[in-house]
């Protein structure tokens, strides 16, 4: 569990107090099912008393290991998520309440994590993927297949210059 303090948010109100934590995906309940999250996940975190609300913001980082869809590469990737999350008194909308003068952020920190994953993985943007007859990697250089794929709609064109 990851609890903030709101007592020290309360004695400093307007100005934010920092707090940051190191735990694990698996800790968290975290485990993405297209790739996976390795060593500590970090997390700095900023509570801010407003007096009706207290508002968190931070930053998740984590190392992330997944296999590229277009080219089944291994990839190693550092990310770093944002978040930002209005918690009140009397308001439990977020997921988050208040006991005992703590917030457990464990809920945001894992729901940060778990939305910010990709639906597709990419090595990067530009990534050529594999040959479709050969299946070489295309990002490593050109493999000298013929990759051209007719326009069906001249296929009958086709086979009259064939004739």
């Amino acid at each position: 569990m990851m609890m903030v303090c709101i007592a020290d948010a309360n004695a400093a109100i307007g100005r934010g107090v920092s707090f940051s934590f190191v735990t694990t995906a698996e800790e968290l309940d975290a485990v993405p099912e297209n790739c996976r999250i390795d060593g500590p996940v970090e997390v700095e975190c900023e509570i801010l008393a407003t007096g009706a609300s207290y508002r968190l913001t931070g930053c998740v980082r984590c190392e992330r290991m997944f296999v590229c869809d277009r080219c089944l590469a291994c990839v190693s990737s550092r990310e770093s998520y944002a978040f930002a999350e209005e918690v009140r008194r009397t308001d439990d909308e977020s997921g988050l309440s208040i006991v005992d003068d703590k917030i457990d952020i464990s809920p945001l920190i894992r729901d940060t994590l778990l939305a910010a994953q990709p639906i597709h993985n990419v090595c990067r943007p530009d990534c050529l993927g594999l040959c479709p007859k050969c299946g070489a990697n295309l990002n490593e250089g050109e493999c000298g297949c013929d990759r051209m794929v007719p326009d069906p709609r001249l296929a009958a064109l086709e086979q009259l210059l064939k004739k």
